[in-house]
């Protein structure tokens, strides 16, 4: 009883100690942790050679230009190639040099190319898919020709496919090749009305990128020229036709979607630097 009396006065003898604090988390580290926890942005391009990385120092496209405008946090997978409608991309070697009865190239089979299957391999929620054909598509013969019915079937298509996976589809319309009427550069690209039908179809953003490139042509004055192609600014915009860009056109272009996505206010602009 003595000891019991004893560890008693002992206890009330020790002041007690106050708890610690709860230290609460400020709002949106969690989101934060989480964000950086993530896999980074992929942005998969598919498209022709106005977009495709190029393989000598003329053409470029302007995907090739286009990684360095982000930050770390968004890798871009080009995945564009030169000659190619949006049906050869797709079903690359299976488009047939005949045309059926419907008006279109036949296919051999409905097997997708590889190029195809990595963005369904690999395409996760948060990436983006930004698709631009309608250069080679305006082909009379197979196996590029594609109608204008079918080209926005096959854009409805990619779009709808990759909201599906929880991407963002970005529907462009063709860049523009620099053709002059007198002083004023115009536009030149089909199937602008199907890569729009398109975009409204399946809810996917839209950048009208040949109206851009045109506007900025007619801004920075390449029109009127006489047609040669290696000298003055135009021969710095472009390689020797009126098509396929230097690395400075390229860069140019790729601009001009960073600055479609800042103004549109596609949540991607936000890793642009």
């Amino acid at each position: 009883m003595r000891v019991l009396r004893l560890l008693l006065a002992t206890a009330l003898a020790v002041p007690l100690l106050p708890a610690a604090p709860a230290v609460a988390a400020p709002p949106g580290c969690l989101g934060v942790k989480a964000a950086h926890a993530a896999a980074p942005t992929t942005v998969w391009l598919a498209g022709d050679s106005t977009m495709a990385n190029g393989t000598t120092t003329c053409p470029v496209g302007w995907g090739a230009q286009f990684d360095p405008l982000f930050n770390s946090d968004v890798t871009v997978n080009n995945l564009a190639i030169g000659g190619r409608s949006i049906q050869t991309w797709l079903y690359e070697g299976n488009v047939t040099s005949t045309i059926g009865s419907d008006g279109e190239c036949v296919l051999s089979n409905t097997t997708y190319s590889s190029r195809w299957q990595q963005v369904l391999n690999g395409i996760k929620a948060g990436d983006y898919l930004f698709i631009q054909f309608g250069i080679n598509d305006g082909s009379a013969t197979c196996p590029r020709h594609v109608g204008t019915a079918r080209y926005q079937q096959l854009m409805t298509y990619m779009a709808n496919t990759a909201k599906a996976r929880g991407a963002t589809p970005v529907l462009l319309t063709a860049v523009a090749a620099i053709t002059c009427s007198g002083s004023t550069a115009v536009k030149n690209r089909g199937y602008v009305t199907q890569t729009q039908a398109a975009a409204a179809a399946t809810g996917a953003r839209l950048i009208d990128l040949q109206t851009l490139s045109v506007n900025h042509y007619n801004a920075v004055k390449l029109c009127p020229n006489n047609g040669d192609y290696t000298s003055g600014l135009v021969g710095q915009y472009f390689c020797n036709d009126h098509t396929h860009f230097e690395a400075y056109g390229a860069r140019q272009i790729a601009r001009l979607v960073a600055g479609a996505l800042r103004t549109q206010n596609i949540p991607l602009a936000t890793y642009l630097l």
